[in-house]
């Protein structure tokens, strides 16, 4: 049952002499009293310019939008966040002026571009694309108090600094990636993590649905490898996999929030899960016992079997009739057990059939040990001091045309451990406090890679020791907004003093929404 909301004294004249703004407002409550700072969102915008009244959202406030479905969808969306906590209305219309204006059609923006006007007036966001007022939305809730993020109702008042914003990503991929093979999630708990990475700008979900723990996704042709093979995982719990049902729920989610899911099927390594399920795919004709533990790059599908290459088509055509985005990934990493010889011919055999299917090839970047594809991407997750001569081969590849995801697993990799205290996470690539995880740049990373060849950014998720949505959401935070502002923003915002600061101001926020995150001492987190 709601509260009764706390009665306002209407008409005083606040004086934000700190942000240099005058606002319009009620007196002051037990939330926030002034508007939060123009420029004091995650990831930083392009151009902030401050400056004039700030406008207050009431219970006269209206969301109104174009005739377009797009806007009107990311409308209800803004509505349905701000209700709970507001206790307004809000009702979303296209008709008349004022309050939260969501106007789609703007000419000289990108896809995801957009630009965002505060006054006394109101609020207007104006993008070229619905992904733009999405991620203009995103910013707006940033610049109101946590307390919008709960789920009943809060004094306010809620108040959103004048000026300008102008906003759009350095880069077209920013991802996150979500390993459910060695730790089964539900539908449910990847929809939190969906809602969690569209606060911050991400928009691709990588799923790692296949490993040797855990095969998670139904395949009808093959249909004991989510029956067995997904009926266990590390330490030897019952598992779990995705219907199709479910898994285009959650890609229907994930493109409610902008977001693009990146399936993923690790091979020819990675693979015990489907040889336990499958005889035929081993080159003895054996299935060995399902796996439960961590160790890595034991297994492999057998190259020489035609069989194997009607597995792996029948498995890419099925997926990608449900993946609408255009990327499918085939992992390729640790393929120890697969001479080079073998894996060269299997990446040659295997990449024309992503083609056949419509998609875009991704792999992790031992890709570029073999021939990458006309148009393929590489993801790479080395170390900074991953050998020279690994570093040369990927760089060699991105010269000829292949394109870039940076994932550095000692800088990005979000299951690695902060400290050597820290109760959850491995440290085989080092420990991964904040600073390191933000204090570096995508464009001059990796030597000899164009910075043309770049694309984006992705920050991993494996689950060895990640059990709950609690885990999640401690290894996931603070660090993943440092990296989504790695993708998302111009490398001239780029600097550690003041994103901390901005990353500490995100804490409240973190609690209104339930978000148990790691309280680094590196960041300067406010006083509870």
């Amino acid at each position: 049952m709601r509260q009764h909301r706390t009665p306002r004294l209407l008409g005083t004249l606040l004086l934000v002499a700190a942000a240099g703004i005058s606002v319009v407002g009620a007196a002051p409550t037990a939330a926030a009293k002034t508007a939060a700072p123009l420029g004091q969102v995650v990831p930083a915008p392009a151009s902030v310019r401050p400056g004039g009244s700030a406008y207050r959202i009431t219970g006269d406030t209206r969301i109104r939008v174009d005739d377009s479905p797009g806007a009107r969808r990311v409308g209800e969306y803004l509505a349905d966040i701000l209700r709970p906590s507001t206790g307004y209305r809000l009702p979303v219309t296209s008709h008349g002026g004022g309050g939260i204006q969501l106007r789609l059609g703007a000419k000289g923006l990108g896809g995801e571009a957009y630009r965002l006007d505060s006054g006394r007036g109101g609020v207007t966001i104006t993008a070229a694309k619905p992904a733009g007022l999405f991620h203009g939305v995103q910013t707006l809730r940033q610049l109101l108090p946590a307390a919008v993020e709960k789920n009943s109702v809060q004094p306010g008042p809620w108040l959103v600094a004048g000026g300008t914003i102008e906003d759009s990503p350095r880069y077209g991929y920013r991802g996150a990636m979500l390993d459910v093979s060695r730790h089964f999630f539900s539908v449910g708990q990847v929809k939190r993590y969906i809602d969690e990475l569209a606060l911050y700008k991400v928009n691709k979900l990588h799923l790692h649905l296949s490993d040797d723990q855990g095969w998670r996704i139904a395949i009808d042709s093959w249909p004991r490898l989510a029956a067995y093979g997904g009926s266990t995982q590390v330490g030897g719990g019952t598992g779990g996999s995705y219907t199709k049902a479910d898994y285009q729920e959650i890609v229907r989610y994930a493109a409610s929030r902008y977001l693009e899911v990146v399936p993923e099927i690790d091979m020819p390594g990675h693979t015990n899960a489907a040889l336990a399920s499958y005889a035929q795919l081993n080159c003895d004709g054996v299935a060995p016992p399902l796996y439960t533990g961590t160790d890595v790059g034991f297994s492999s599908l057998c190259v020489a079997k035609p069989v194997t290459y009607d597995f792996v088509d029948d498995v890419i055509r099925e997926l990608a009739a449900i993946t609408p985005g255009r990327y499918l990934h085939i992992g390729g990493d640790e393929a120890h057990s697969t001479s080079h010889a073998d894996y060269v011919t299997f990446m040659d055999k295997v990449q024309p059939i992503v083609a056949k299917y419509g998609k875009t090839v991704v792999g992790w970047h031992q890709l570029t040990g073999a021939t990458p594809a006309k148009g393929a991407i590489a993801q790479y997750w080395g170390l900074d001091d991953t050998s020279a001569e690994e570093k040369a081969q990927v760089a060699k590849a991105a010269r000829n045309g292949t394109g870039l995801v940076l994932s550095p697993a000692d800088r990005v990799y979000l299951d690695m451990k902060y400290t050597a205290d820290t109760p959850l996470g491995q440290d085989w690539a080092g420990l991964v406090e904040v600073k390191r995880a933000y204090d570096w740049d995508p464009g001059t990373y990796l030597p000899g890679a164009p910075s043309s060849a770049i694309r984006g950014v992705e920050a991993p998720l494996w689950t060895e020791t990640i059990v709950t949505g609690a885990d999640i959401d401690y290894m996931a935070f603070p660090r993943l907004p440092g990296v989504a502002e790695l993708g998302w923003s111009p490398a001239s915002t780029h600097d550690w003093d003041t994103y901390k600061v901005r990353l500490a101001a995100q804490g409240p926020r973190w609690d209104a929404l339930g978000i148990g995150y790691y309280k680094s001492p590196q960041v300067p987190w406010p006083a509870a």
